[in-house]
């Protein structure tokens, strides 16, 4: 997967484009759909596909969404979604077919795969997760455990079993804490605009935001300072920070805003297109659409203004926070 990307050229824009998954064309859709009818047919089950969804005879639904994002962004092209559609639908088939791990495996092992995990509203379903802890405005804690080819979300129902919530919680972020970090790059330009983003395969990098503190020594190898820092998390697989130490923050907030927008449309996971503050584990957003021009916005006021002008008091000559 290209982390800084935008998918390879394929059908032209001027074309008729897929009516559920704009990035491709009406004819990249129905090729992309035809390839999951044959890969369900494979594992010898018929199903009937619809725009964003696949269902068995059973009833059994399969979302489209993650997987087509997976093709649209592997920058090999067209010529791969056969091997990417055939890994993943026999990964989410042996997944669905295979007893339940929370059966099977013992509490002890249980406890050492779990995870906090960062959420968007969209698909979770306040009926089945209703310990779920509000993050930000749209975003939302919860417990997953890790395993081989997948990830539960764990619901209410399935951590009853498991003991005492606020254990199983600490026991997560325990094990959030001791990953290691996978990759990392500074974007920067040319202007003095800078940040930090951490990168991984893992299903836990944006959800690293949780552990921010750790995040920051183990990339940078200094401590967070009283300010905070700025972050994004644009899908599941990028942690985007700048420490927050004088004026230079004003220009890490524009250039984030763009990033975390664009690394979050048409991606496999995606979390959230916005900047937020962090500070002693609070989130405050930053950047939000402009529905009069369709492009960005930075929205400051509160507490997050007083630290913009004590900022710019302390340095004369920095930017000017409008």
């Amino acid at each position: 997967m290209g982390w800084f990307r935008r998918g390879p050229k394929r059908d032209g824009q001027d074309g008729p484009r897929d009516a559920e998954f704009a990035y491709f064309s009406a004819a990249e859709g129905a090729r992309f759909r035809g390839l999951v009818r044959e890969q369900f047919a494979e594992h010898g089950l018929e199903v009937t596909v619809y725009a964003d969804m696949v269902t068995d005879s059973s009833g059994r639904q399969f979302g489209l969404g993650n997987l087509a994002a997976v093709c649209h962004n592997d920058d090999r092209g067209p010529r791969v979604w056969p091997g990417l559609v055939h890994r993943h639908i026999g990964m989410v088939l042996r997944t669905m077919d295979a007893p339940s791990a929370l059966d099977t495996l013992p509490a002890e092992q249980i406890r050492a795969q779990l995870y906090p995990r960062v959420v968007g509203a969209e698909g979770l379903d306040p009926e089945h997760f209703a310990y779920a802890r509000t993050v930000a405005p749209g975003l939302f804690e919860i417990l997953a455990l890790d395993l081989p080819e997948s990830v539960m979300m764990l619901t209410d129902e399935a951590l009853a079993p498991l003991g005492d919530l606020p254990y199983l919680r600490e026991q997560a972020f325990y094990n959030l804490r001791g990953l290691p970090v996978e990759a990392h790059e500074t974007i920067r330009d040319a202007e003095g605009m800078r940040f930090e983003v951490v990168l991984g395969d893992s299903f836990y990098t944006a959800s690293r935001v949780l552990a921010l503190d750790a995040v920051v020594r183990q990339v940078t190898g200094k401590e967070l300072g009283k300010d905070g820092a700025l972050v994004a998390m644009p899908f599941r697989h990028q942690l985007a920070f700048h420490a927050i130490h004088d004026t230079g923050m004003i220009r890490a907030l524009n250039g984030m805003a763009a990033f975390a927008a664009g690394g979050f449309e048409d991606t496999p996971g995606a979390i959230s297109p916005y900047v937020y503050w962090w500070r002693d584990g609070t989130f405050t957003q930053l950047s939000d659409r402009d529905e009069e021009s369709g492009g960005l916005k930075i929205v400051v006021d509160g507490d997050f203004q007083e630290l913009l002008e004590r900022l710019v008091a302390e340095d004369g000559d920095g930017p000017d926070p409008a």
